[in-house]
């Protein structure tokens, strides 16, 4: 397959990844205007089926009416990159790669990156692992080979923020959340991109830092 370039578009940082971390990012600033490459969460966890495998997921296109939901597609031009540090540099050593067409996500690598920083080639040389793109309403279709799981897919947004009270707090109305407060994303849909790999594939280090970008084909 030809390598391909691709430019940053999006970015969450992420802290190390020891036990479960997340970070969220459902309204983004005014300048960002490509809705299809914005990441709203990104979670990286121990498998809790496999504890020596470790899952990686990525949502976009954040704040789906259920009624968009059927009709909403991954970018084929977006490819989402999965970024792995296990020497603590804040380079990535390791990347997983995904791109979208033809009703299929195509997951790469893990491997090594034969570039870093904000651009980015499709690095194929680790091998490919397919996975048919659920449609709304029906069963999970997972793909796996090479000892990796892939779902590509729309899904209930996990995110849990009350938004009005954190308006409050901010205009000085309040001092705290309520519990349980009030699910500001209830009944709204995320694209979803779930790649799960054994822990043998991303090095030997204790410790692994991770972030995730979304990068658009130029």
């Amino acid at each position: 397959m030809k390598k391909k370039h691709l430019l940053l578009t999006a970015l969450i940082l992420l802290a190390t990844t020891v036990g479960i971390v997340w970070a969220a990012d459902h309204i983004d600033a005014p300048g960002v205007t490509s809705t299809t490459s914005d990441i709203t969460d990104f979670y990286a966890f121990q498998s809790p089926e496999n504890p020596e495998n470790m899952v990686f997921v990525a949502n976009l296109q954040g704040l789906l009416a259920p009624a968009a939901t059927a009709d909403a597609r991954f970018d084929e031009q977006v490819m989402v990159e999965f970024n792995i540090d296990n020497n603590g540099d804040a380079v990535e050593d390791l990347v997983i790669q995904a791109t979208f067409k033809d009703g299929m996500a195509r997951v790469y690598g893990p491997a090594a990156p034969s570039e870093t920083g904000l651009v980015s080639r499709v690095e194929t040389d680790g091998g490919m692992v397919e996975a048919g793109i659920t449609s709304y309403g029906e069963p999970a279709i997972i793909g796996s080979d090479k000892g990796m799981k892939v779902f590509a897919g729309p899904r209930d947004d996990p995110f849990f923020f009350d938004f009005a009270q954190y308006s409050e707090i901010i205009a000085g109305n309040a001092s705290s959340f309520n519990n349980p407060g009030s699910d500001t994303f209830a009944g709204t849909n995320v694209l979803s991109l779930v790649v799960e790999v054994p822990k043998s594939m991303l090095g030997s280090a204790s410790t692994l830092n991770t972030w995730v970008e979304s990068k658009r084909k130029i």
